[in-house]
């Protein structure tokens, strides 16, 4: 079902100054930033080997990840794996009993669909699948 690793989400109260850090300090160049609405976050990739880290930084206090910062301080947010179809991997979770965070796929960074794995059904830790669909 697995892929790869694509990213590991980061999140950070100050993007600005999270990139002293992982853009600065450890030498990684920052290959893209964008905002994503429907999840409430500016976000920054930075390539290192084959995985990206993926800062998240809220839009606004209601963004999850404005929740998440306020539960467990920044920090490790999630795990994203590539999956060759999203729609039947979420099936197959949900079929085996484990709980998805919505119903169905969202769009994501640059515009990938996406979908999440509750914590709860995954020893804690918020797991993203995506899928990477040529010309969508």
């Amino acid at each position: 079902m697995l892929k790869k690793v694509t990213h590991i989400g980061i999140a950070v109260s100050n993007m600005e100054e999270a990139l002293k850090f992982w853009a600065d300090g450890l030498q990684s160049a920052v290959k893209h930033r964008e905002t994503v609405a429907s999840q409430g976050v500016n976000i920054a990739f930075l390539p290192i080997g084959d995985v990206d880290i993926e800062l998240l930084e809220p839009t606004g206090p209601d963004s999850p990840v404005a929740k998440a910062i306020k539960t467990r301080g920044p920090g490790v947010h999630h795990v994203c794996f590539e999956v060759a179809d999203l729609r039947v991997a979420a099936e197959r979770l949900r079929g085996l009993g484990f709980e998805m965070v919505t119903e169905s796929p969202t769009r994501g960074a640059h515009g990938k669909w996406i979908q999440f794995v509750h914590p709860k059904s995954s020893n804690g830790v918020l797991i993203e699948l995506t899928e990477d669909v040529p010309g969508d």
